[in-house]
């Protein structure tokens, strides 16, 4: 198992691709597929075949104002947290190797 975590201070080009519009978010395939390594041009095939999962969390108390998106693939558990306009304040990628993602990383606010 092998776990990146980095607080982002200046954003990439990818890291300003998320969009928010009242209960909707929409990433940057590019953004996705770095995260879990997967071709960009794959990420919208292999969200509609249910292989690519995802997850939506609002922040509270001092995270208020805040939203973490949880993204599943296979062995990979990627998440972007980010503020209210879209800027990327975290990002973090778990990779369980030859495990299956536990069901405890799947939970919400695990």
């Amino acid at each position: 198992m092998s776990e990146i975590s980095e607080e982002t201070e200046h954003p990439r080009p990818s890291d300003c691709s998320i969009e928010f519009n009242e209960n909707t978010f929409l990433v940057d395939a590019a953004l996705i597929a770095d995260l879990l390594r997967v071709p960009a041009a794959r990420v919208p095939a292999l969200m509609r075949e249910g292989r690519l999962t995802s997850a939506c969390e609002r922040g509270i108390k001092e995270h208020e104002g805040e939203f973490r998106l949880t993204f599943f693939y296979e062995n990979i558990r990627a998440r972007l947290s980010a503020d209210a306009r879209g800027k990327i304040l975290r990002r973090s990628v778990i990779d369980f190797g030859d495990r299956a993602i536990p069901d405890a990383a799947r939970r919400v606010g695990a």
